[in-house]
């Protein structure tokens, strides 16, 4: 072998081990390139989704793999970002169970032990209610009910003492009953056993290690930023609305932006550890609080599984008379998403949609705004409006041959005809007059018109023509016999 040739050969040998080893040295190129957020389709989504459903403004958050990654908002009339404060309703049972979690996680309480043992002042008007767990609580099997009219309350104190006139709806830890008193119990057991007022206690173990700076819990639902610049939606439009006021603390209390609950969710995702490093909870019982739990069917402890969409998702929705909102976990993909919005929609879960279409846009699909569903349904009971209203003119109009046909009937047989057309003013009282003034609660007619404005303008206007036509039917028969009466 000549010298020329060996030396070509150490060379060659020489320069493949050179490259060899760079290339040890370079990073490795992933197998499939994560995709990265498509910002302009989201924001088109998210400005239609908005526009089409007349909604007054909405904000999401989106976060991967324990990391916040993109985040924006829409508004139709109102400025709204993503750091815009909102009542997030429901969507605070997940802090809530967090909070009791981190107080099972340093020794102090244990999922499994009766609410009594940790909390003396708890009773109800049942003997089975000292069996009730803390764990049942958080995953609404603790047979308590949720009301639809309760007293007023000022403090979490008064809540509990409240419950001592309740009957269990069933017995503990055998049926799922979602219960708000139940959360109110929980938050409780969180002042009892830290010492420290709730919305305190959120502070400094739950909002500030996380640099939620724009996240606080109040206990009642008053004029604060967040609570009282909502909306109800109605014919496509959004009506400005304040909240219903009412007892709130644990149940729906919290505050906040879109921007916070991704800090909140990259927390979770990262298996309880903020961006810090430091633990706020075990990954164990972040785990446990995603398990479905005894009697509970999806849900766990203050999460819920989805049993509809795809992909499958834990996540938590919530809604009070004028927010609503929505946050999910995607277990596939790595994907979390926070949707909060200042209106609230009777007949349809925007949040919802509004996050479907956001993961299926994070996850490479194609996402629509669909049908504005709600306003149709709106609408179609505008149609129903204008025919009551024309049917009652139409009367107005005709009765006097009415009259006539009848004037001659007995008075028991006057009043069964016209006793069917009373029933709704009836009912009309009774929801705008008498269920607010039940039990002392803080709701006004106000409210009760803003549960589903469509549906209560179709109401009092069948109202009103019921006793329109019903004033009118017995002044012509007053009028008829007095005339007879004075011909003879």
């Amino acid at each position: 072998m000549s010298a020329f040739f060996r030396l070509w050969l150490r060379s060659a040998f020489a320069l493949l081990l050179a490259l060899g080893v760079v290339g040890l040295l370079l990073p490795t190129a992933p197998a499939e390139a994560e995709q990265p957020v498509d910002r302009q389709q989201m924001q088109r989504f998210l400005d239609s989704y908005v526009q089409r459903h007349g909604l007054s403004g909405a904000q999401v958050a989106v976060v991967k793999d324990g990391k916040p990654v993109y985040e924006t908002a829409s508004g139709d009339r109102a400025e709204v970002t993503s750091r815009t404060p909102m009542a997030i309703a429901s969507v605070s049972k997940v802090i809530t169970a967090f909070a009791v979690l981190q107080l099972v996680d340093r020794g102090r309480i244990d999922l499994d032990d009766p609410v009594v043992a940790v909390l003396p002042e708890f009773a109800v008007d049942d003997p089975r209610g000292p069996a009730i767990t803390v764990r049942q609580l958080l995953s609404h099997t603790s047979g308590l009910p949720n009301p639809t009219l309760v007293p007023p309350a000022n403090s979490l104190r008064q809540r509990v003492s409240q419950l001592r006139t309740i009957p269990l709806s069933s017995a503990p830890g055998t049926a799922y009953e979602y219960s708000n008193l139940g959360y109110h119990v929980a938050a409780r057991l969180v002042e009892v056993v830290s010492g420290e007022p709730f919305q305190q206690y959120l502070d400094r173990h739950v909002f500030d290690p996380l640099g939620m700076r724009d996240t606080y819990s109040v206990v009642t639902k008053s004029d604060t930023t967040g609570m009282s610049d909502g909306h109800v939606t109605a014919y496509g439009a959004a009506l400005p609305l304040r909240e219903m006021a009412g007892m709130n603390a644990g149940s729906g209390g919290v505050v906040s932006t879109a921007h916070d609950l991704a800090l909140w969710l990259a927390m979770v995702q990262r298996g309880g550890v903020a961006t810090d490093g430091t633990r706020l909870l075990s990954e164990k019982l972040i785990k446990e609080s995603f398990r479905r739990q005894p009697a509970a069917g999806s849900t766990g402890l203050g999460w819920q599984h989805t049993s509809t969409a795809q992909p499958a998702r834990i996540g938590k929705d919530g809604s009070l008379t004028r927010y609503s909102a929505r946050i999910d976990l995607v277990p596939g993909s790595g994907y979390a998403v926070a949707v909060l919005l200042n209106s609230y929609t009777p007949t349809f879960k925007h949040p919802f949609e509004i996050s479907t279409g956001v993961i299926d846009i994070a996850e490479g699909r194609a996402a629509t705004p669909g049908p504005p569903t709600a306003t149709i349904i709106d609408l179609v009971l505008a149609l129903i409006t204008v025919g009551v209203a024309a049917l009652a003119v139409r009367g107005a109009v005709r009765h006097g041959p009415w009259v006539e046909r009848r004037r001659s009937f007995p008075i028991w047989r006057i009043a069964l005809r016209l006793l069917p057309q009373l029933i709704i003013p009836a009912a009309a009282v009774g929801v705008f007059l008498v269920m607010p003034a039940i039990k002392n609660n803080s709701a006004t007619p106000l409210d009760a018109f803003g549960l589903w404005p469509a549906a209560m303008i179709l109401f009092l206007t069948a109202a009103v023509a019921g006793l329109l036509l019903t004033a009118l039917r017995i002044r012509g028969l007053v009028m008829s016999r007095r005339s007879q009466q004075s011909a003879a």
